[in-house]
């Protein structure tokens, strides 16, 4: 498996490596399968983070490979959370749903305090990361947006926007052009899907104005 982390090419003097191209393009597969809510999402999400994880780990960035451990294991969660039936919309894909304001505080607290406990984590042991703040930032938000992916909210596409706005510019700091790249793919594909999810919830909501008594 060590062609994974050989070059694959090179690109305006960025070198892509296997693991970093195929990791991150199984990952925007993944994306547009949650944009869909197809369950085929968490096994190739599940595959995705494998894959990066290999490619993180022999860069030291432990944050980035830890968010892979945390894509991998919100993977299964995912899997069986989307597989239960009382999560499903009439259409047979995942009901999806705006969190409550006590969701979204529990959801903000912990993406604060969790970033505060990993960067102290990080500092404590420099081995763990380059770059203790934003690798703690990333690990952090991965694990609240796939969470709340798994819950069917439509904030884990918020989520994702906030991870982007750092993992874009760490990535090409730390010489993985092309993850830095599928970012900004990652970015538009966000976006197609918060509108999608969004619209959702207003037909979930339009049969119950329109059964209301005049």
């Amino acid at each position: 498996m060590n062609w994974l982390n050989s070059e694959a090419f090179t690109v305006l003097g960025q070198h892509i490596k296997w693991s970093d191209m195929i990791g991150n393009v199984i990952g925007l597969i993944a994306l547009a399968f949650g944009w869909r809510r197809s369950l085929w999402t968490w096994p190739t999400q599940f595959l995705s983070g494998l894959i990066l994880f290999t490619a993180f780990a022999t860069a030291h960035l432990s944050g980035s490979a830890g968010k892979q451990i945390i894509v991998m294991a919100v993977a299964v969660y995912g899997w069986w959370q989307w597989n239960r039936g009382r999560n499903r919309a009439e259409d047979g894909h995942v009901a999806v749903r705006f969190a409550t304001w006590r969701e979204r505080a529990v959801l903000l607290g912990a993406a604060a305090g969790g970033t505060v406990a990993v960067a102290g984590l990080f500092h404590a042991y420099p081995s763990l990361s380059w770059d203790p703040w934003p690798d703690a930032y990333i690990f952090v938000g991965t694990l609240i947006a796939m969470y709340a992916q798994a819950r069917g909210m439509v904030e884990f596409w918020f989520a994702w926007l906030l991870v982007d706005v750092v993992g874009v510019p760490l990535n090409f700091a730390n010489g993985f052009a092309f993850s830095g790249l599928v970012y900004i793919v990652y970015g538009a594909l966000v976006l197609w899907g918060m509108r999608d999810w969004w619209l959702r919830t207003r037909e979930k909501a339009q049969p119950v104005l329109e059964g209301a008594p005049a």
